[in-house]
């Protein structure tokens, strides 16, 4: 390789060249085609994808000794004096470093002067929302009378900062962040053309840290070139982005799935050793559990060359979609919640003992994914586990009658929509682990489609382990069902959250001093 930087060896120096920016390309090419052309364009985005590099490419298309034109010749003075960054006629300013209005007044009085050799006398203004409220003032008289020899480019990365009196005088291009495929597809042509040895899997290591910038995407390739010793391969550029080592966070899962909270813990101490951040743990946990997500319902859209594939699709066997759903809100909740904790260490520990907690048959719960008639729960199994704070319903039902077995089971199955609402809208007139009686209420006899039966009675089966005879039927019942339990536990929340409210001594004062009042319907208590 010569010495000089990938980034800027590779930057583009013509609209065909660039990437991801179609929808940019193809609006300037046709404004360029038709000669239907604007006194000031914007171009916003985050960093490294591409402002600069546009607006430089537009102003050889402006100036091309060839005519306006969108594929600018590349080799005529004017394309070539663009390139070297030494052309005359193209004004590029850092507002970043000129935020004054004295700089701009200087520039804005030589642009009245006719360009020297150009067709067009270009202001390229970078980060041009740092200008300061006067530089801005100044430059709006220019752009509401703009000289015809003149053409202002601008560049942000926030253009919220710009006044409106300034956007509303310009032609906005709004550039997007590169899709990490995009930014794989063009460091593999960049690595071909420059002999560099790469596997697929550290490419994508690469593409996925750049977040979007292909800049940034050239600058760590040029790392990972050096610190690779031009072999570029998964291992050696997951330890250079200082990466997590998979085989932990498959680990971590493995040991989840055989409910074995020892160890995971050992697996959080050994994490510790090597002084891994536990924030990023979680951030990488979170990820595999995309993934996972993914395999399990779109397992086309995990690439056959990741080469943690079929570690990742046995692991997606192991956990059903709602574990994994689960599993992912806990991680991010508990990477929230690290600023909380005691230290670090606390946090990652408290987040993987709840993920266990949160699994089906959990043994940490005292349950087990198999039950037989004799140790069926009954309904005061399920109020001992109520927290404090919730106490049990006001009116409770017998603990040995059919309806009080279902009430225990009915929440420990894996319900989800309308077959859910069926089976809290159900009570049972027989229960045994091989035949169940239901019953529903006149009023939600349409709970008792097909489809949502033959879910609810699968999924007893597989809470028994074996076939169960299920059978819905129509007619009175006490009400005593899920459904009824559950908005009383509500109804009592609720009451119990405004009482607290109103018995604030700070509510209290405010209610006397100011006659205020107390809306009611706002207050929700916390779960």
């Amino acid at each position: 390789m010569d010495s000089q930087v990938l980034a800027r060896k590779w930057r583009p120096k013509g609209f065909s060249e660039l990437v991801g920016q179609e929808h940019v390309v193809r609006a300037l090419a046709n404004s360029l085609e038709q000669n239907r052309l604007h006194h000031a364009y914007l171009f916003t985005g985050t960093r490294g994808v591409g402002k600069t590099t546009v607006a430089r490419i537009l102003a050889k298309a402006l100036n091309c000794e060839q005519g306006v034109t969108p594929t600018p010749c590349g080799q005529c003075a004017v394309c070539l004096g663009i390139d070297q960054g030494n052309f005359v006629d193209l004004v590029e300013l850092d507002a970043a470093s000129n935020t004054q209005v004295d700089a701009m007044r200087e520039l804005l009085d030589n642009a009245q002067y006719a360009p020297v050799s150009a067709r067009y006398k270009v202001y390229l203004i970078d980060e041009v929302h740092m200008l300061s409220k006067s530089a801005f003032n100044a430059m709006l008289k220019t752009l509401e009378e703009p000289p015809g020899h003149v053409k202002f480019i601008l560049a942000t990365t926030d253009p919220q900062k710009i006044p409106v009196t300034v956007l509303s005088r310009c032609l906005q291009f709004n550039l997007k962040q590169i899709p990490p495929l995009l930014i794989e597809k063009r460091l593999a042509e960049i690595l071909a053309s420059e002999a560099v040895t790469a596997d697929a899997a550290a490419l994508k290591l690469l593409a996925h840290a750049a977040k979007g910038s292909l800049r940034d995407a050239l600058s760590l390739l040029d790392q990972a070139v050096a610190f690779c010793n031009a072999v570029l391969d998964a291992a050696n550029i997951r330890a250079m982005l200082g990466g997590l080592d998979q085989d932990y966070l498959f680990a971590l899962l493995e040991a989840l799935a055989e409910k074995d909270g020892a160890a995971m813990l050992a697996i959080a101490d050994e994490l510790e050793a090597a002084s891994v951040s536990f924030d990023q743990a979680l951030q990488e946990l979170a990820a595999v559990l995309h993934r996972l997500a993914l395999a399990q319902t779109v397992p086309q859209a995990i690439d056959e060359s990741w080469p943690e594939r079929d570690r990742l699709m046995r692991l997606a066997s192991r956990f059903t979609p709602e574990d994994i759903q689960l599993f992912y809100q806990i991680v991010l909740h508990g990477r929230g919640d690290f600023s909380l904790a005691p230290d670090d260490y606390c946090g990652f520990t408290m987040t993987l003992l709840r993920l266990l907690a949160f699994l089906p048959g959990s043994p940490s719960l005292g349950r087990q994914t198999t039950h037989t008639a004799d140790s069926m729960p009954n309904i005061g199994d399920v109020v001992n586990r109520i927290p404090p704070d919730q106490p049990a319903p006001e009116h409770p039902v017998e603990h040995n009658s059919p309806n009080d077995a279902w009430l225990a089971v009915v929440n420990q199955l894996k319900l989800s929509g309308m077959t859910r609402m069926l089976a809290q809208y159900c009570e049972a007139k027989s229960f045994s682990s091989e035949k169940i009686a239901f019953c529903v209420a006149e009023m939600h006899k349409h709970l008792l489609d097909k489809s949502y039966q033959d879910r609810l009675k699968s999924q007893l089966e597989n809470y028994f382990g074996k076939p169960v005879e299920v059978t819905f039927s129509v007619g009175s019942i006490t009400g005593v069902t899920s459904a009824v339990l559950q908005d009383r536990d509500k109804l009592a929340k609720q009451s119990r959250a405004v009482d607290a409210i109103e018995a604030d001594p700070f509510v209290q004062a405010l209610i006397e001093q100011f006659d205020a009042k107390l809306n009611v319907s706002s207050i929700k208590p916390i779960e």
